[in-house]
Order: C-alpha cells, then sequence, then structure tokens
C-alpha cells in the first residue's frame, strides 16, 4: 500500500497526508477470529522470549569479554525510551553498540558535518556512524545487539513482529500516522526490518508501518519471522 495513493496526507516537510479514521478501518476477519489469533500471538511471543532469553547469558558473558579486550569500559546493556503501545513510552534494551555519551555526541557531530546531518534526516540514521564501537559494529551487523528486547517482549511491551517502536524525539515526524502505528505492539522484527531497513528512508519507513497496519495478520507474521531468520542466517544487515 502507498500512502499517497491511497489519499493517506498529512503535511509535513517531507510528505502530505489526509488520514482516514481509525475506526473506519474495514477487516474480512471476524472479531473472534482477531481475537483468537492476538492470543495465539502472545503464546508465541512468550515461548520465542523464552527461547531468546535462554541465550542472553552466554552472549552477555562474551560480549563483555570482548568489550574488556577492546578496552572499551563502558556498560553492556543500554536502554532507550520508545513508544509503545497506545504511546506509551517504555524502556528498550538493547546490548550497547555506540559509545559512552552517544546521544550528545551525535549531536555535536550533525552540528559539525552538513552532509552527515542531512543523510540523517531523510533516515533517522547514519551509515558510517562515528559513535560505533568495535564489538558494536559486529553485532549490529548480526543483529545480537537486539537480543536483550526478548525482555521487552516477555514483559508484554514488545511482540516479535510489529512495527519497529519509535524515539520519542520522532514524534513530530510520525505526525498524523502516530495514532495508527502506536495502536499496536512494536515489535523486535517487522515488516521494515525485512525490507531493506539500512537503505530506506524514513517516509518510506512510515509507508511499511501503514502497510502492516492495514494488513497484518497472523500469517503475514509468520512470514515475516521466516524472512528474518532468512536474513539473520545470510547476514543481510540488522533486524
Amino acid at each position: 500500500m502507498n500512502l499517497k495513493e491511497e489519499g493517506l496526507m498529512y503535511t509535513n516537510d517531507n510528505v502530505t497526508t489526509t488520514l482516514i479514521p481509525i475506526s473506519s478501518m474495514s477487516s474480512n476477519r471476524s472479531r473472534a477470529v482477531i481475537k483468537i489469533e492476538e492470543i495465539i500471538k502472545r503464546a508465541v511471543d512468550i515461548i520465542g522470549s523464552i527461547a531468546g532469553m535462554i541465550l542472553l547469558i552466554p552472549l552477555t558473558i562474551v560480549i563483555y569479554i570482548a568489550n574488556i579486550l577492546s578496552k572499551d569500559k563502558g556498560p553492556v546493556f543500554y536502554t532507550q525510551e520508545r513508544y509503545g503501545k497506545n504511546g506509551k513510552i517504555f524502556k528498550m534494551y538493547k546490548y550497547r553498540s555506540m559509545v559512552v555519551g552517544a546521544d550528545e555526541k551525535l549531536e555535536k557531530y550533525l552540528e559539525e558535518n552538513e552532509e552527515a546531518k542531512k543523510e540523517y534526516q531523510k533516515y533517522k540514521k547514519l551509515k558510517n556512524d562515528p559513535r560505533i564501537t568495535k564489538v558494536g559494529e559486529f553485532i549490529r551487523k548480526t543483529s545480537i545487539d537486539e537480543f536483550p528486547q526478548f525482555i521487552n517482549v516477555l514483559k508484554g511491551e514488545m511482540t516479535l513482529v510489529g512495527p519497529r517502536p519509535y524515539l520519542p524525539k520522532e514524534r513530530e515526524d510520525i505526525n498524523g500516522f502516530f495514532n495508527y502505528i502506536t495502536s499496536m505492539k512494536p515489535g523486535l522484527t517487522g515488516y521494515w526490518q525485512v525490507n531493506g531497513r539500512s537503505d530506506v528512508t524514513f517516509v518510506d519507513r512510515l509507508d511499511m508501518d501503514m502497510n502492516y497496519y492495514y494488513n497484518h495478520t497472523l500469517k503475514t507474521d509468520v512470514k515475516i519471522l521466516k524472512q528474518t531468520v532468512a536474513k539473520l542466517l545470510k547476514k543481510e544487515g540488522a533486524i
């Protein structure tokens, strides 16, 4: 689904969109079917997160040792505030892949580098981010840095498949899409992650999240999970 083609338009610096009411979204599935799928999805989340958390202990030990060997004395874990379901802020867990004080360093770096600033405004990330540590480069490439989010999934703050959780500072850029996207739990992986995450602009990411909003089913979630596993095995970017 393309937002412009569907008439979902709002106006900001990047795109113009007129949104239809959330309550008017049509669905061919009955409420009973949707409820059953929600129960199954939560059960899969619990089983999947427990399986994922089993790996956290050995991974944490390995990353801790790797940080010491690379003379990085910062903490192994990193928490960041993100938007959860219904716009509720929660703390998302990650293995730290950047230097300590990364947010402050980013602000200074963008002020001093105009091209990097334009890239960040377009993608909300930098391909050659100077804040990434030696160990961080590897764990980001293999998506190991995301494994602690299995804790968020088990707590019910996230789900295995859903829109990637947005940062509070991105609220203005999300604009009229906010209530749509945050009506669902954010996911550990999702439509955006398996469709060229690193090369997708922020506006295209919103398009993908709205696509998922209108078309997500248990079947599509299973498909996304399979695609995620395939990409991880092929090392085709982070999830």
